[in-house]
């Protein structure tokens, strides 16, 4: 990976507890997996920025480099990746989520 992208995204997550790499914004989301995941975070009431990754070329490829994960949406706490949407999802309805998110 690019050293600069990848200092770019550590920036990133060290400028916020929970970031969601995503295509679109949370008011404009660009594909269902990302409103999915903005949707799920709002309900367990998580404070998150995130990045849209159709912005950035270097970003949306550098993500999925970075935390070795090979679609987008990506929750970051923490600086560690949870996953996409799939996993957010199956987190949120065992609980587990909301926990992750407030610790």
């Amino acid at each position: 990976m690019n050293p600069e992208v990848k200092t770019k995204i550590e920036k990133i997550l060290d400028g916020s507890k929970i970031v969601l790499f995503m295509k679109g914004n949370p008011s404009f989301p660009q594909c269902g997996f990302s409103a999915r995941a903005v949707a799920i975070l709002r309900e367990v009431g998580a404070e998150f920025s995130s990045v849209d990754v159709l912005e950035d070329d270097d970003i949306r490829n550098g993500i999925k480099e970075y935390g070795n994960w090979p679609t987008i949406p990506q929750l970051y706490v923490n600086k560690k990746l949870l996953g996409g949407s799939d996993i957010m999802m199956e987190m949120y309805e065992a609980g587990e989520l909301t926990d992750a998110v407030k610790a």
